[in-house]
């Protein structure tokens, strides 16, 4: 019997996330600027700033960069992807998958697993940009990023879910994930090294959860080099305990309080 439901559980994760890759798939606009958008701020933007400001840091600056856009760019696509259950809820939409027996949390993590696919396909623009402007990619070391991207993928997954537990409208959701992904962004070191940050900027920095990915993320890629203790924040022990601790709370409180709304709809 439990092998049963568990079998049932996976099969709507499997189904959900199968239905999320089919719409990204068919919405090649939205592929082609998850592809523009890391080109344009690596290239544009990160050259502009390695050019202007990254002489006396010590390190390569637009690998600094490049670590960071690809962790934006997946934590990005997850919390974009997440809202969009707001629209379609909307819509109704979602109806048939909150009257169906399946968990709630097997909703959630197929809407994260599909929504992940458009974020990865993002990378590409990245790899494209690091290739043209000859940004060292360090091997094994950006293999092994690679396969702890998912891990990022579950934290803005999670933290898309919660937000949308406290939002109702479609509009509302759209520019409050902006509010979310803006800010986050430009102080969580995914462009600006954040190592003498103090003040209110220091603070909103170490209570941003892409801060800790991002963090890992680095420690991950520069392990076994010179330059690892002038760009790592943290034991790695410690971003891993903090993120799993933001993936629970949001994930709980987040698909509780949507799953309400659902209900009192």
């Amino acid at each position: 019997m439990l092998m049963t439901k568990a079998q049932k559980e996976s099969n709507a994760v499997v189904a959900i996330a199968a239905r999320e890759i089919t719409k990204g798939i068919k919405n090649p606009v939205l592929m082609i600027v998850s592809i523009v958008f890391p080109i344009i701020f690596i290239g544009i933007f990160g050259g502009s700033l390695s050019q202007n400001m990254a002489g006396n840091l010590g390190y390569n600056y637009l690998q600094f960069m490049m670590i960071g856009m690809i962790v934006n760019s997946v934590f990005t696509g997850l919390i974009t992807g997440m809202s969009s259950l707001i629209e379609e809820r909307n819509q109704n939409l979602t109806q048939e998958l909150y009257v169906s027996p399946i968990s709630r949390y097997s909703i959630i993590l197929g809407k994260m697993i599909g929504s992940s696919f458009t974020s990865i396909v993002g990378l590409i623009g990245i790899l494209i940009v690091a290739l043209l402007m000859q940004i060292p990619l360090g091997g094994m070391h950006i293999v092994w990023l690679f396969l702890i991207t998912p891990l990022f993928c579950l934290i803005g997954g999670s933290l898309g879910i919660f937000f949308i537990g406290f939002v109702q409208d479609s509009k509302t959701a759209d520019i409050g994930s902006m509010l979310l992904v803006m800010p986050q962004m430009f102080l969580s070191g995914a462009m600006i090294p954040i190592q003498h940050s103090t003040g209110i900027l220091g603070f909103l920095a170490h209570i941003m959860p892409m801060t800790y990915c991002i963090d890992l993320a680095r420690a991950v890629f520069y392990s076994g080099t010179p330059v690892y203790s002038q760009i790592v924040l943290y034991h790695p022990v410690t971003d891993l305990l903090v993120m799993a601790g933001f993936f629970l709370v949001f994930t709980i409180v987040g698909t509780l309080m949507f799953t309400r709304s659902e209900r009192n709809r």
